[in-house]
């Protein structure tokens, strides 16, 4: 009998025990260049990505449909449904949450890349300090699974264009002490709450520069992240774009960066901070760090006098480990 796992159930599984389930694939060397790419097939009224993977005895399929003009009628823009199989007689097993299975993955990705480097940032301090680009579920996401790892001191989510600060800022002013900013489009803004990122860029610059993690997570086509701002030593963790002609940082940081991408061939071809920052002459291929290089022994030295940037696009093997995490505790 095939199981379902509904938001609830997939979200249960924590960024914990999912960046654990990441970190432990690329530890027993899941290779993620051996994958099979994602399809994109292009549909009437927007697209439809199909990511299939099998790994260490699983089978799993992501079809997650994108449909830009869905926010005007109050509609997700992304949907998504992931079957789970058992390799041995490719029987269905479960059928999960796909939004929730990708909301829970990638920051899961993002924070395996950067573990070290993050307690790093944090030990002996009061807490990181992050600057979150974007108010969707993964700007969420990614402050829940970096503060399920290090201490966090405060949290400044920036919006575009002056939208409203979104609903869940407030509910990362926590019992811990974490303090929340708030700040409206690319050059600040202000806010309500207990704290504001100010009204003038000056206020937002500040904010970058001295910032330990960066997070954009926005559905821009245009850099929103000035990269001379970043300091020597940050952390960037970009997730928005995954078209090789969209970007969210610009060259200058990418120049200056260890670039960590969760595969060569994939960022070469979707990762548009990447390819654009090599059509400009600012990046050379051959530079990329990948998560396979940089986990286990013998793992690539990673400068800490670098920002350090982790782009990621999304790959069918990390919904695959992850589900397959989240469908093993549901059975106990």
């Amino acid at each position: 009998m095939t199981e379902t796992l509904d938001e609830k159930d997939v979200f249960a599984l924590g960024p914990v025990a999912a960046v654990a389930a990441v970190r432990r694939a690329l530890a027993d060397g899941l290779d993620p260049d051996a994958g099979v790419p994602r399809s994109v097939v292009p549909l009437t009224r927007g697209q439809a990505l199909l990511m299939p993977c099998e790994y260490s005895g699983w089978f799993g399929v992501k079809v997650a449909t994108v449909a830009p003009g869905n926010a005007a009628r109050g509609l997700r823009r992304i949907n998504a449904t992931y079957l789970l199989h058992d390799s041995a007689t490719l029987r269905p097993v479960a059928l999960l949450d796909g939004v929730a299975l990708t909301t829970l993955r990638t920051p899961a990705v993002s924070v395996a890349a950067c573990l070290e480097r993050l307690r790093a940032l944090a030990d002996g301090g009061t807490g990181l300090r992050l600057v979150v680009f974007g108010a969707g579920p993964q700007a969420e996401a990614h402050v829940t699974a970096v503060r399920a790892h290090a201490p966090v001191a405060d949290v400044t989510v920036v919006t575009r264009r002056g939208g409203p600060a979104p609903g869940w800022a407030d509910r990362h002013m926590t019992a811990d002490g974490t303090r929340t900013s708030r700040g409206a489009g690319t050059a600040g803004g202000t806010g309500t709450g207990a704290e504001t990122a100010g009204g003038s860029g000056t206020d937002t610059a500040a904010l970058v520069r001295r910032a330990d993690v960066v997070v954009t997570a926005t559905s821009a086509r245009e850099p929103v992240v000035d990269g001379r701002l970043v300091r020597d030593g940050a952390v960037v963790l970009a997730v928005g774009s995954h078209e090789p002609a969209a970007r969210e940082l610009d060259s200058a940081l990418m120049g200056r960066a260890t670039v960590l991408v969760e595969s060569r061939e994939t960022a070469l071809r979707e990762a548009g901070d990447v390819v654009l920052a090599i059509r400009e002459g600012a990046l050379a291929p051959d530079s990329l760090v990948t998560l396979a290089e940089s986990a286990g022994e013998g793992a690539a030295a990673l400068p800490a006098d670098r920002p350090l940037v982790v782009k990621t696009c999304g790959m069918g093997w990390q919904d695959l480990v992850v589900a397959v995490a989240a469908y093993r505790r549901g059975r106990g």
